[in-house]
């Protein structure tokens, strides 16, 4: 009767198993709970699957599948005692078939689920959904063959075939198994294609694409990847010896296509493998005497002599010597041999040994003297009272009193109005002074006299680029001047500046010894031109810059400033400062977040620019590897057009360069070239390691006015050609077709995005034949003028100040107006313990700053972040006529 009233209504059965059979002992509020609940299977092919359940205390447990209740004669009951409660137990097992499922399937799911009862009351557990398992044959996309050169990245997409549960996807090489774990240099994405970084020869094989599930295994047809090598020239032997030993003849060298050999199909070597040159050897001459001189007076030995010399000819080329002896000696005969007086000759000679003499001794005391004059130059040039005062602004107070004893006094130019300098501690006195908060301390240096060197006209700078291109070390150098500063220096110091690309090489007092002069060069390097090995995953994100002569000997560290394209945060990348050596290989100088305050190099990282400390010039370049999926680079993305359309078709530039100046210049130049202008304001689009490309497409264009000649819905940029940083001037252009001569207006939309990452859209509407708004935005600048500046002039803070506030700060000071407060004020205590591994902290603080703020400085902050130290003596920071 309990299966009927069950099978003809779930409600009258659930009541009917509630009041049946009480549970004797059990309480009245104990309802059944699970044990085990069914679980989701697959059927696999045509076996049925078991579904089980279990509950605690139970009188009755049924199944219902799809809303049905399944029959009673289906199931298979156990049931037993729960021996710690004494609770009834009860398990019911019910098998499902596939023809069971195939009934419902392509209208829902097919699921079942327990019912159990007890005398409290029912409890359904979970819902278990029964799925046929299928792998369908083929594979919606399989890999295909490719030929890749050696580094290249290698892409094979793979899609496997649909089925139930989804597949698992492997790749095989050569038959065995592809594990990104063992091998960091491939990866498989998400969409299951095979990632080869950089291409080796090892990576040469057949590559299979494998999808598998709990139904069957398939495979995809093999696609053969071939990694070749295009040859390259060895470098020439010497030449060879001339094949005349005598007269005109021929030499050759001879170079191989071997380094490397082409392999696997590669590109032999372009050009010749041997060369030939005309050569002359010249014929030996043998020497010859020449007649004997005249016998000599008889001496007071009784003796003469005569001479003769090898030059009739001179032995040449290799020739033999002449045999036999240059002087000839006899006794006089008896009626010459009387000892008299000294004879004409020997009076000749005589004067002759004094007047050789005398013009040495002169021509001693001339270049003394020369000596000295230039010495006295240089001094002068240190010692020049303008150079010391111009950099001051000038007041109208006189001092009372010009004796004190705690004032340096240097005698000023009489041309000139008296200044007021320095900062150093003092005694009472009753000089005029004036606080260091009056903003007036630290302004810029005035017209004053100074010694400066700025940069060379062009045919003095091709001079010199030349005279370094003849050393090895220099023949990468850029042979143009636009891209390139150099000066002569000293003691004093200077600067270089790369106008427009932000970068800079600051050398500080006392950098160069004093009595050194160097001519130092600064130069920045086109990727292309300089090979800069990357590892892995790793990217270029500053410009590869040089500065030198290498070699030269620094007493203080100089500062190398540069932009950078990478979002500053050690936790997401791993920084590293590269130099190349002599030899020309790349060294990791230093590991950013690792760097030791006793290290030859040093570097303040920040948002858009690095600041390097060095002790050895070289060539430099920062380089970066993404260790999580946030880290992203700064792409400048600029929209050129045509100035003037004189044809039908308007072409739409889209530039996508790494967000440094340096690279925003060489776009503006381009453009100049090409005659076009900007068409809208540059965007800052942030691109992550994420291996997806670059889209760009455009839209909304008026189709009664323009036609887009493109054929696709997008143009692509491979990731890697983004991310490795030395491609320059990547762009994607836009072509469209006016529709009639007279269209000048153009609206439309471009789109710039990375796949599954960020993106920027522009909205263009203006006239090309009018509309110029946009040109003056990348309008570039002097940035000061001169490339080179020497001595004084190179630096916002006066010279007297900075050693006052140097020999004010170094000392400690138990009420923290010292040096480590001025680094707190200025931000920088992040590398106090840098600052305190030099001779001078302050000066190496005070360095940083002028890099920082050149020329743009605000003097004014700084006198007040150094004035509001908290000395004990008021007067400490002031100065004084005196003192100019």
């Amino acid at each position: 009767m309990r299966l009927a009233r069950v099978q003809r209504g779930g409600g009258r059965a659930q009541q009917s198993a509630t009041v049946a059979n009480p549970v004797p002992g059990a309480g009245p509020d104990l309802l059944p709970h699970f044990l085990v609940e069914p679980e989701d299977v697959y059927i696999v092919k045509n076996k049925p699957v078991l579904l089980v359940c279990k509950a605690l205390p139970a009188t009755q447990i049924f199944f219902k599948c799809n809303g049905e209740w399944v029959r009673q004669v289906d199931h298979v009951i156990e049931r037993s005692t729960d021996g710690g409660s004494g609770l009834p137990a009860m398990e019911v097992r019910i098998n499902v078939s596939r023809q069971q499922v195939e009934k419902v399937f392509g209208l829902e799911e097919y699921w079942c689920q327990c019912v159990a009862w007890s005398s409290s009351g029912t409890t359904k557990s979970q819902k278990a959904y029964i799925r046929i398992a299928y792998l369908r044959k083929n594979f919606e996309q399989e890999p295909l063959a490719k030929e890749v050169s050696l580094e290249q990245g290698i892409v094979l997409p793979c899609r496997p075939p649909e089925g139930i549960p989804p597949a698992e996807v492997e790749w095989l090489r050569n038959e065995d198994p592809v594990d990104p774990s063992l091998d960091p240099n491939v990866y498989i994405t998400r969409e299951h294609s095979l990632v080869v970084r950089q291409a080796r020869l090892a990576d040469t094989a057949n590559y299979t694409c494998v999808a598998k599930n709990i139904v069957a295994r398939r495979r995809s047809a093999s696609a053969a990847v071939i990694v070749y090598v295009n040859g390259g020239w060895s470098t020439w032997t010497e030449w060879s010896v001339c094949s005349i030993s005598c007269g005109r003849g021929w030499q050759k060298r001879s170079r191989s296509c071997t380094n490397p050999a082409p392999l696997n199909g590669g590109a032999f070597c372009e050009g010749q493998n041997v060369q030939k040159t005309a050569c002359a050897t010249l014929c030996p001459v043998d020497g010859n005497w020449s007649p004997w001189s005249k016998w000599s007076a008889c001496g007071l030995d009784c003796t003469h002599w005569r001479r003769r010399e090898c030059s009739d000819p001179a032995p040449r080329n290799g020739g033999e010597d002449c045999q036999g002896v240059d002087l000839d000696t006899r006794n006089c005969t008896s009626d010459l041999c009387v000892h008299t007086a000294s004879g004409p000759e020997d009076v000749a000679l005589y004067v002759g040994l004094i007047a050789v003499a005398v013009c040495l001794v002169l021509l001693l005391l001339v270049l003394i003297l020369v000596y000295c004059r230039k010495k006295e130059g240089l001094d002068s040039d240190v010692a020049d009272s303008s150079i010391l005062t111009s950099g001051f602004q000038p007041v109208s107070i006189k001092p009372s009193k010009t004796d004190n004893p705690h004032l340096l006094t240097i005698q000023p130019d009489l041309s000139t109005t008296t200044y007021q300098s320095s900062l150093c501690p003092r005694q009472d006195g009753t000089s005029p002074k004036f606080q260091l908060t009056n903003g007036h301390l630290l302004s810029p240096l005035g017209s004053g006299r100074h010694t400066l060197h700025h940069s060379s006209p062009t045919s003095e700078a091709e001079e010199f680029v030349s005279r370094l291109s003849t050393q090895n070390y220099f023949r990468s150098l850029p042979r143009g001047t636009s891209n390139m500063a150099y000066g002569t220096f000293n003691f004093l110091g200077g600067r270089l500046m790369l106008p427009n690309t932000g970068i800079s090489l600051l050398i500080p007092p006392d950098a160069i010894p004093r009595g050194k002069i160097y001519e130092i060069y600064l130069t920045l390097h086109k990727p292309e031109d300089v090979r800069l090995p990357l590892a892995g995953c790793q990217t270029l994100l500053s410009p590869i810059v040089s500065c030198g002569p290498p070699g030269v000997l620094l007493t203080r560290p100089v500062i190398l400033a540069m932009d950078h394209c990478g979002e500053p945060s050690l936790d997401s990348w791993s920084l590293r400062l590269k130099k190349q050596s002599c030899e020309g290989t790349w060294e990791d100088v230093l590991h950013l977040g690792e760097e030791s305050p006793s290290h030859l190099y040093y570097c303040q990282l920040e948002a858009g620019a690095c600041y390097v400390f060095t002790e050895q010039l070289g060539r430099f370049a920062l380089v970066g590897e993404a260790l999580s999926v946030t880290a992203a680079k700064r792409l400048k993305l600029l929209l050129f057009a045509p100035l003037a359309c004189t044809s039908l078709e308007y072409n739409i530039r889209v530039y996508c360069l790494q967000d440094t100046h340096d690279a925003l210049k060489e776009v503006v130049q381009l453009e100049k070239q090409l005659g076009g202008q900007l068409i809208q304001e540059p965007r800052v689009l942030h691109f992550k390691d994420s291996y997806h490309n670059l889209r760009l497409s455009i839209h909304d264009v008026a189709s009664s006015l323009w036609k887009s000649k493109l054929l696709v819905s997008y143009q692509e940029i491979p990731f890697y050609h983004i991310w490795n940083g030395t491609q320059q001037y990547l762009h994607c252009t836009f072509t469209l077709e006016r529709v009639h001569p007279s269209t000048s207006d153009l609206a439309c939309k471009v789109w710039v995005w990375q796949v599954e990452g960020e993106g920027q859209s522009f909205n263009i509407n203006f006239n090309i034949t009018k509309d110029t708004r946009f040109s003056e935005l990348l309008a570039l600048e002097s940035e000061g003028g001169v490339p080179a500046l020497v001595g004084p002039s190179a630096f916002k803070i006066p010279f007297l100040i900075r050693q006052k506030i140097i020999s004010s700060l170094d000392p400690p000071c138990s009420r923290g107006a010292d040096w480590q407060t001025l680094a707190q004020k200025l931000h920088l205590d992040s590398h106090l313990s840098f600052f305190a591994s030099k001779p001078s902290p302050t000066a190496m603080i005070l360095n940083l700053w002028e890099a920082r703020h050149f020329p743009n400085g605000n003097l004014s902050q700084l006198a007040a972040a150094v004035a509001g130290l908290g000395q004990p003596d008021a007067g400490l920071f002031t100065v004084s006529e005196a003192e100019c």
